[in-house]
């Protein structure tokens, strides 16, 4: 999908939101202006890559569409640098306090993960962390559901590709 605005807004941000919901295509945003914060929300709304209106020319389009089409991302240079900078400040100011990262586990998740990779079972992992074993086992249904893992080794997969253990 190739969307064409001036400005990011409230609206366009529902419209970005819309598409998400309703198809599985890749989004495309060329827009005059956009700041970190417009940026952020874009992302959050499934826009893989953003053009400015400057850049927007037929090549330069057809070459950003492919990127996106191919499963890849696309930025300014100088946005990503801005977005950087913001995914910095929010892990620190916001999800860091709270014990969470930008995968969406907690530190208490990442530790019995990292257990459950070294090939210790639930009663082992319960002692060393000195939590109880249902405990454990709700720690692990949980990272499994809200991250639609299918077993143990999947979501210790999951865990080593995002780079936690």
């Amino acid at each position: 999908m190739l969307l064409v605005v001036d400005t990011v807004d409230d609206e366009v941000l529902r419209v970005l939101r819309n598409i998400q919901r309703t198809s599985t295509c890749r989004t495309v945003l060329v827009t005059r202006d956009i700041d970190e914060q417009k940026l952020v929300s874009a992302a959050e709304c499934g826009v893989a890559g953003v053009v400015r209106r400057s850049d927007s020319t037929p090549d330069h389009l057809v070459q950003v569409i492919g990127t996106v089409a191919r499963g890849e991302g696309h930025l300014p240079s100088d946005l990503l640098g801005r977005l950087l900078e913001e995914v910095g400040r929010l892990q620190g100011q916001v999800l860091g306090p709270r014990g969470l990262h930008f995968t969406g586990l907690a530190s208490r998740e990442v530790d019995v993960l990292r257990l459950v990779a070294e090939g210790y079972d639930t009663a082992d992992i319960a002692t060393k962390l000195a939590y109880s074993e249902r405990t454990i086992k709700n720690v692990l249904h949980s990272v499994m559901t809200r991250l639609q893992l299918r077993n143990r080794s999947h979501a210790v997969a999951y865990a080593m590709r995002q780079g936690l253990i």
